[in-house]
């Protein structure tokens, strides 16, 4: 008798929930949205069943009432049964509409997305109450398993039957459309074609216009996507696939590369900035749901208040709305007024000033209310607090300085004038430094990102004192508005208060609104120099890590110095070390240490030198060029470049260095950088901390989480560009592969060791802590180069003892690989998951393509009658030529169900010389055989120069004369700048080669002004 009424009951308050799980904006599973509409109603039933218990012993005293149950009980459940849930959704939805105050539309209390009607209860106790209500509805979940296998499809025909037509809550209506489209439908015509992550060949799927599961398990009431997209100035369709592939772990490297068609051909530096977007509000919105749990805990959270948190989109706008109700760690004077009971009267006075006596309040026995000036300070302190937390009166405020004419103005402190006149030390050359900044006005709108950085350096080092000045106008029209407008007292005011209520904005504008406009264009302008700061910081790293290679020739590294000499190291063109010395050329040894240099030359047939631009650069310099120029080294024609050395030091010491050359001194160590920056600068500069290379301007100065994100992001796009050979490379190299890090890339070194070289990508696989998802991730920019391969065999089968593993681990028949033989237990198990397959060499491994598109590749190769044994021969190249002319680039795509993107790799990879590297075709260093000195500079002189580095004011380019010169930004013009350039209003980097003209050389100073007339190509 009791458990029949049970369930009647709870499909009454299921049949309701399916109506409030329509307005969820979580997109969940629809059997966990049954999960939540079973669990919290179930309870509710609970204080219903009650009241009906007292009246059950009441029924059975007359005889009549036993009779009368039996008559019903049979005709009631056939009827009830169907009905019941129709019937339920409907007085539900009606009952709660009446409750809330809203019409025609179902509401949620736990998404607090409802208007509440005015009445006599506030705001809190409304949502304690519902509190209470969702506490009683929660307790547990009895009923979850009974009767839900046929309620979905019930709960899918009632949302899809609710109306479309606007509801009385905006937001109410932003939730309805949330659930009426799914987060893909593959039936329904799509808003945007695109790919996912999961299925590379692409179907056509809608966008979610409403993807707060990009927040996880926090909510918000406002779009992500639609926000992402509206910051970042991309299109929604490719804001949601970015976010898909961030969740699945995809790199920036694979995306950019292997998932073009998913994000519109979007550059690294691009997805970049949307991740950051990403996380950025990722972030906000968990501060969000941090202040609202305080808030609950606090009992301050209201309704009204807890909707304007879950809108804000910034860390402004969160600022702005939970200000009133921060609490600090000390006592404010506003607090302090509040708990003497001051606020009444506060509010009195805006609200019915005519019946309010300040003398009533006045305790001659109590601190701070023992004469009416105190109490009228304490309502004053009172009423600027108020004012200065008011978001309507903030948002004016600003907009008031918006209209006028902001500047920031820098001076020498008077801590650093004193010091200068105390003692005369280091501090007066300090104070120079900032010459230019000792009396600096600019506007806060057109002042440069440097100038910026070097007014925060300045104040740092107590040398500048720096104020943003807000004109009066302001102050004087903020103060007209408040007591017209804002602060305008209902009633009538006397003299008195209302010179208390004008005292009280004239102090809240002076001590808390003034210095909050400071500080918020303080902070605004810093964080947008950090930014410009830390992307031109990134641009010159990527191009000065993709400097051109300069291979097959032996060369000869140098560190210049004096007392400690020169160091010198040989190297081979694989950068192995040949020979090490060190010479004293400036301490009047120089014609005796000239004889040990032309003798190491000749012996390794050395005709290229690498002098480091430290200590002693230009002395070493001026010795080598005079050797050069009296023909020293004949038969050889000697020819040597400079190089930036920043970092050698500090590498030479380093665990890497001493692991990589156990045996070489320090000093030693760092001449051999110097030599491997010319071969190889990606492969060497990757071992150094990208902080330490000395490119861009103000690295320390700037957020050094974000700074080393960002360089590692860039690190780790060009190591994976570029790509590298897993049978050479070195450990440092291979852990900024994508997908990979220190840990698996000392696993695959450890792999390499025991097991011998790779044969193909697919034993990756085997590696400990490499799986699918890495796999995926690193297998298209790991190489295995046929050539290198062999030399590694050969090298180990003329090792003698070793010569049976050598043979083994050598390029394998089809017989497999002798050198797995002898393995541990755990690798044959692998072994036989992967087969004899596995040890075959497969010439795609040495492409850039990935091998889930080898099949499309092979396909491809029959379609146009190819081998792949010719990939990268001339003859591979006119068969594609002949096909892709013959039927198209679309045709073949649709003949191979593929993407265009995709089959341009896979075009790529084959036709690509064996080898190839996409570094070839960038600038090499400078080589030459004379020396210019400054003193020869004159002005209007045309000379061809590299650039060093590039700053926010300009590019530092190297002359030949010992000193840089410099390009202020101004002479840098589109005019001058090739068209792949002109995407920056500064497009100069490292590495470039450029045609300047000499404007002024200040010799004292040893500066030197350039104008840019072309870069060179």
């Amino acid at each position: 008798m009791m458990r029949r009424p049970r369930l009647t009951v709870c499909k009454k308050q299921e049949s309701d929930d399916a109506d409030d799980s329509f307005l969820n904006t979580s997109t969940e599973c629809e059997n966990e949205e049954e999960e939540e509409e079973w669990v919290p109603e179930s309870k509710v039933t609970k204080p219903r069943k009650k009241p009906a218990t007292p009246k059950k012993p009441k029924a059975p005293k007359p005889p009549k009432p036993p009779k009368a149950p039996k008559t019903p009980k049979p005709k009631a459940p056939p009827k009830t049964a169907p009905e019941k849930p129709k019937v339920g959704r409907k007085t539900k939805a009606s009952a709660l509409e009446k409750d809330v105050g809203v019409v025609g539309v179902p509401v949620k209390e736990e998404r607090l997305s409802f208007i509440v009607t005015a009445g006599s209860h506030n705001e809190t106790e409304q949502y304690k109450g519902a509190q209470v209500k969702e506490a009683t509805r929660t307790k547990g979940p009895q009923t979850e398993k009974q009767g839900t296998s046929a309620e979905p499809k019930e709960l899918k025909h009632d949302s899809a039957c609710l109306p479309e037509g606007p509801s009385s809550s905006s937001q109410l209506h932003d939730v309805k459309k949330e659930e009426l489209e799914d987060d893909f439908t593959f039936d329904e015509p799509a808003l945007k074609k695109m790919k996912t992550a999961g299925c590379p060949d692409g179907k056509p799927v809608k966008h979610c216009k409403k993807d707060n599961g990009s927040l996880g398990d926090v909510q918000m009431n406002w779009d992500f996507i639609q926000v992402l997209s509206e910051r970042t100035v991309v299109d929604p369709w490719v804001c949601a696939n970015l976010v898909n592939l961030f969740k699945e772990e995809n790199t920036i490297p694979f995306i950019v590369r292997y998932r073009k068609e998913l994000i519109n051909h979007m550059d690294a530096d691009a997805v970049r900035d949307v991740q950051l977007t990403v996380e950025e509000l990722r972030n906000i919105a968990k501060k969000v749901h941090a202040v609202i749990q305080t808030l609950k805990k606090e009992g301050t959270l209201t309704i009204s208040l807890e909707k304007a948190l879950l809108n804000c989109r910034s860390a402004d706008e969160l600022d702005d709305v939970y200000a009133p109700y921060k609490k600090g760690s000390k006592l404010s004077k506003a607090r302090r007024a509040r708990q003497l009971g001051l606020e009444p009267p506060t509010l009195a006075l805006l609200e019915s000033p005519q019946t309010l006596n300040l003398h009533s309040y006045v305790q001659p026995q109590s601190e701070g209310l023992s004469t009416l000036a105190e109490v009228e300070a304490g309502v004053q302190q009172i009423l600027a607090d108020m004012i200065a937390k008011d978001k309507e009166t903030l948002v004016f405020v600003k907009r008031l300085c918006e209209q006028n004419y902001i500047t920031i103005h820098s001076t020498v402190s008077k801590t650093a004038l004193k010091e200068q006149k105390d003692e005369k030390g280091a501090k007066p050359k300090d104070i120079d430094k900032f010459q230019l900044y000792a009396d600096f006005t600019a506007s806060v709108r057109n002042i440069h990102h440097h100038q910026i950085l070097a007014i925060n350096r300045g104040e740092n080092l107590k040398i500048l004192t720096v104020k943003v000045n807000i004109p009066d106008r302001v102050k004087n029209e903020f103060i007209g508005w408040c007591l017209s407008v804002r602060w305008r007292p209902k009633g009538y005011a006397r003299e008195e208060l209302f010179k208390l209520l004008k005292d009280a904005v004239e102090d809240s504008y002076k001590r808390l609104i003034q210095p909050l406009l400071c500080r918020g264009f303080r902070s605004s302008l810093t964080t947008s120099a950090e930014k410009e700061s830390i992307a031109m910081f990134v641009r010159n790293l990527r191009q000065l890590l993709l400097t051109g290679p300069v291979r097959g020739r032996v060369l000869m590294g140098v560190d210049p110095g004096y007392r400690h000499g020169c160091k010198l190291a040989v190297l081979s063109p694989t950068s192995q070390i040949l020979h090490t010395d060190v010479v004293y050329l400036h301490g009047g040894n120089g014609f005796r240490e000239a004889e040990k240099i032309r003798h190491l030359l000749r012996k390794y047939n050395c005709s290229t030198l690498v002098i480091g631009n430290g200590t002693a650069c230009r002395e070493t310099e001026a010795y080598f060029a005079d050797l050069i120029a009296k023909k020293y080294f004949e038969p050889l024609d000697v020819a040597y470049c400079i190089t930036s050395e920043a970092g050698a030091s500090i590498y030479s010491v380093s665990p890497e260095a001493v692991k990589e050359m156990p045996d070489l001194d320090p000093n030693l160590r760092s001449a051999v950088s110097i030599g491997r920056r010319v071969q190889d600068p990606l492969a060497e500069l990757v071992k150094i901390d990208p902080k330490h290379i000395g490119i861009g301007t103000y690295q320390h100065d700037v957020s050094q989480p974000l700074l080393k994100a960002a360089l590692a992001s860039v690190v780790e796009e060009c190591v994976s560009f570029v790509g590298v050979d897993i049978n050479i490379c070195s450990e440092t190299l291979m852990r900024h592969v994508a997908g990979l890090n220190a840990g698996r890339a000392k696993n695959i070194m450890e792999w390499r060791e025991k097991n011998g070289p790779f044969i193909n990508r697919g034993q990756l696989k085997e590696v400990k802590g490499v799986g699918p998802t890495t796999f995926q991730q690193c297998a298209g920019f790991i190489r295995i180069n046929p050539e290198n391969l062999k030399s590694i065999c050969s090298s180990q089968q003329s090792a003698g003892e070793a010569g049976g593993q050598a043979s083994g681990a050598g390029i394998p028949s089809a017989t497999g690989a002798g050198g797995a033989a002898g393995k541990p237990p755990s690798k044959k198990s692998k072994s036989k998951t992967t087969g004899i397959a596995s040890q075959q060499l497969n010439p795609l491994d040495q492409t850039c393509i990935h091998p889930e598109s080898y099949d499309i590749a092979m396909r491809f190769l029959v379609l146009i009658g190819g081998n792949v044994q010719d990939i990268g021969k001339p003859e591979m190249q006119s068969k594609v030529n002949a096909a892709i002319q013959k039927e198209g680039m679309g045709e073949v795509c649709q003949k191979l169900n593929t993407a265009l993107p995709t089959l341009q790799i896979i075009i790529d990879g084959l036709t690509q010389p064996q080898g190839f590297d996409i570094r070839q075709g960038f600038d090499t260093p400078d080589f030459k055989r004379g020396i210019v000195s400054i003193n020869d500079l004159k002005q209007g002189t045309v000379l061809t120069g590299r650039v060093e580095n590039a700053a926010l004011f300009g590019a530092f380019v190297d002359i030949g004369v010992g000193r840089s010169g410099l390009i202020h930004k101004k002479y840098i013009t589109e005019a001058k700048l090739p068209r792949d350039e002109r995407r920056r209003s500064l497009a100069l980097g490292p590495g470039e080669k450029v045609e300047v003209r000499v404007l002024n050389v200040d010799v004292a100073r040893g500066r030197i002004g350039l104008d840019l007339i072309r870069v060179l190509r």
